[in-house]
């Protein structure tokens, strides 16, 4: 018995540790972007989009020292994000099979979004374990 809650406070503290690790190295690369737009004395799009990324991946952290859970749908919208990036820097250098596989890429990622949206809406859920869990009322799926 001690053992475990032993282990569980090791891993939380373990979890906390990462997260500040996250949380500061993504401060140091917004910085270090900062700098280059500075140095360039000009800011692009794909600049913003990689702020924007920094940001989303501060918001994930934020999170997720808050709740504990890591938000599915967060994740993704950072990969619709990076992809967009991606063809913005590299669009010149793409043929078209690797634009259109890009594209539905997004799209993809943008119909998983509505499926997981659309999920949680229909199919509620509370914490994992407790009795509200395994009996949902009517009212609560959307219906």
């Amino acid at each position: 018995m001690n053992f475990d809650k032993a282990s569980r406070k090791a891993l939380h503290g373990t979890e906390i540790a990462v997260l500040i690790v996250i949380a500061i190295a993504t401060v140091v690369a917004i910085l270090q972007e900062i700098a280059v737009m500075i140095a360039n004395l000009e800011v692009t799009l794909a600049d913003l989009l990689l702020l924007f990324i920094f940001l989303e991946v501060l918001a994930m952290v934020g999170i997720y020292y808050k709740s504990g859970r890591l938000p599915v749908r967060l994740p993704l919208y950072i990969a619709i994000v990076a992809l967009a990036r991606y063809i913005i820097i590299d669009m010149k250098g793409m043929d078209f099979w690797e634009m259109i596989g890009i594209s539905i890429g997004i799209l993809l990622i943008t119909i998983a979004i509505l499926i997981l949206r659309y999920g949680h809406i229909r199919f509620p859920y509370t914490d994992e374990g407790t009795a509200e869990a395994s009996a949902v009322k009517p009212d609560q799926r959307g219906s």
